[in-house]
Order: C-alpha cells, then structure tokens, then sequence
C-alpha cells in the first residue's frame, strides 16, 4: 500500500478536502484507497506530528466506494493504517503536519520547499498534476506489514496447492547484552537500481524451488526506531519443510545479496556498519 499525506500549509480544510477528493477519484481508477483522518483538536498534549500518535480523533474509511468507516479517540495513524493495509492498494492520511511517508502541501507552497518528503506543492486543487504525482507516488516505498504480505500470498491462483504459509520477522534490538548502549534507531539505505533488481531477482529464485508457490520480501529502509519491524520474509509452499527452508534461505541470501547500508545511532555513538565490519 502506498501512503500519500496531504498537509495543510495555510489553504483551509475546505481546499484541503477538494485535494483529497480529487486524489481518491485518480487513485480509486488504479485499486482500493483508505483514507485516515486525524483531528489533532482533541489531542491529550502528544505531538500530532508523528505518524503513530496517540490521543486525537482517527477516523479511516475505504472509500470512495466503499461501505464502512470507523473511528477511535485514541487509536494511531499507524494502527488506522495496519488495518488498511490488507485491503487497500492506497492510503491518504490528512491532519497529520509531518509524516514519514510521501505528502502534497496545499497552501504556501514555499513552506515545503526544503522538504523531500513533499512530492507536490499546490495552491488549489486544480493545480495537481494527477499523472505526474502518482507516478512519483508509486515510486516512493510501499507501506508493508507481515499481515499485508501474508494476506497477499494467501490470495495466490497456487494457494489451494498450499498447506504451510512460514514467515520472519526482523526488528531493532536495543542491545545485545546488558552492558551495551541501546540503540535508538538504524537508518537503511539502499544501493538504489541494484537493490530492487537483486530483491526481485532472489524472489524469483526462491519460487523456482519445487513446492514453493509464492514468496514475498520486504525491508524498510529510512529510519527504524528501536522496537519497529526491519524485514519480512513470507513464503507460500505446500510442506512446511520447504516453507521452513526457504524463509532461512530467503533471509540469508536477503542480508548476503541485496546491497543495504545500515546506520547504527545508539544513546552514545551513531557509526555506519560496513565501515566497522
């Protein structure tokens, strides 16, 4: 699922709501669109910036066809987005100033000028260029969980043939021992062209093995904090004994082959792995 913000830079919630609106129309012709509002009004002092906040009002529904809506005082953009993602091929989130994903500024557009997250900047819903945004949308990193893929290798044409889905989780440690300075987060980056192609490349190895039908890998990159998923492997066979072997195989061939550079930032040092490797 791609998550797409849309940040109100002085315009008004009524512009802000014509951009949305048109931005569901264009999304709703390429998949299913969630959209997750926050009304920061209500919020119990907890900073409305970060994407899991805490204490405001979320409301997230499918639309623009679809038939429900929910809302919670309380709950997260990020759990309002978990529960997206199995279904919805986009996510727009408004009310939200910061956000870690992509966004469109609407309002003063030199307000996001030196900001890299912001895909566009508009002063009226009449001057998004749909095509082009989508496009830069679809390039940016997905949003994935280990539902999301499990639900997506669950609806593979194979998967009346399957009788073991086996999945790994990789996340921030804090520390190895008691005695380590825990760490605060790792940054990802990867070599870009040659990491997609090498990813893709192992997939397709993995789903060559006898009994494997579908296999899913997944590594965030940017910041993780300490405590947040890194990686999913995911794999879709008809035995659990290939499933076993190729998510062990998928996750050290993943680590082996796929060009990521790691940055470690503990409480007293930040220092890029390799170089101390």
């Amino acid at each position: 699922m791609h998550v797409l913000g849309v940040r109100d830079e002085g315009a008004g919630s009524e512009t802000v709501e014509s951009v949305v609106d048109r931005l569901v129309d264009r999304l709703s012709e390429r998949g299913r669109v969630g959209v997750v509002r926050y009304d920061a009004t209500i919020a119990d002092g907890t900073h409305a910036g970060e994407s899991l906040t805490v204490g405001g009002d979320v409301t997230y529904d499918l639309g623009a066809d679809g038939d429900w809506t929910a809302s919670g005082t309380g709950l997260s953009v990020g759990e309002a987005l978990d529960r997206l993602v199995t279904d919805c091929d986009y996510a727009i989130v408004v009310g939200v100033s910061s956000l870690r994903y992509p966004s469109v500024a609407v309002g003063a557009v030199d307000a996001a000028d030196e900001d890299e997250s912001v895909l566009a900047s508009v002063e009226r819903p009449g001057d998004l260029d749909l095509d082009g945004l989508v496009a830069a949308l679809e390039s940016t990193e997905p949003y994935e969980t280990l539902e999301s893929l499990v639900a997506r290798v669950k609806r593979s044409p194979n998967a009346g043939r399957a009788g073991a889905i086996a999945t790994f989780t990789g996340r921030v440690r804090g520390k190895d021992s008691a005695d380590d300075a825990r760490t605060q987060y790792l940054e990802f980056e990867k070599y870009e062209g040659v990491a997609d192609e090498r990813m893709a490349a192992l997939k397709t190895d993995l789903e060559a093995r006898d009994g494997v039908f579908d296999v899913e890998l997944y590594h965030r990159t940017g910041v993780v904090e300490d405590g947040e998923d890194i990686v999913f492997v995911v794999v879709l066979a008809g035995h659990r004994e290939e499933a076993f072997r190729t998510v062990e195989d998928g996750i050290n061939r993943l680590k082996d082959e796929v060009p990521l550079f790691k940055k470690e930032v503990t409480v007293e040092d930040e220092f890029w792995v390799h170089e101390r490797s």
